[in-house]
Order: C-alpha cells, then sequence, then structure tokens
C-alpha cells in the first residue's frame, strides 16, 4: 500500500468515525474542534469527500488488477 492510499485511508476513517459519532449520540467532533462558524469544518468535510473518490478509484483500480 503506497504513502498516499495510507494517508487517504486513515482521512477516510476518521471521517466514518465522526459520521459514527453524529449519527449515534448527535455529537460533531469536527464542529466540537474546530467550531462552526470556521471554514475549518468544510475543509475537513471536503477533505474526506475527496479522500473517498480516491479511495474508490484506487479499489476499482484493485479489483480491476485482481481480475485479470
Amino acid at each position: 500500500m503506497s504513502t498516499l492510499q495510507k494517508i487517504c485511508l486513515s482521512i477516510t476513517i476518521i471521517g466514518g468515525i465522526n459520521w459514527g459519532l453524529v449519527g449515534l449520540l448527535d455529537f460533531n467532533l469536527v464542529e466540537a474542534i474546530f467550531g462552526t462558524e470556521s471554514i475549518i469544518p468544510r475543509i475537513v468535510y471536503s477533505l474526506v469527500g475527496l479522500t473517498s473518490l480516491i479511495n474508490t478509484g484506487i479499489l476499482i483500480m484493485d479489483l480491476d488488477e485482481h481480475e485479470a
């Protein structure tokens, strides 16, 4: 696994944990750390979304390699 893959996977896992906290406990860790009026939570959410797309591409490429 490359460094980019590890970074993207880590960020996606952190985002998943945050959404788990939102769903189970109604607690948003990102907004608790950075506040709701800051631009930083939007950057964090965008970064999680971007890394999710990258992880999806990595998964599809990996599946294609195993089929060949």
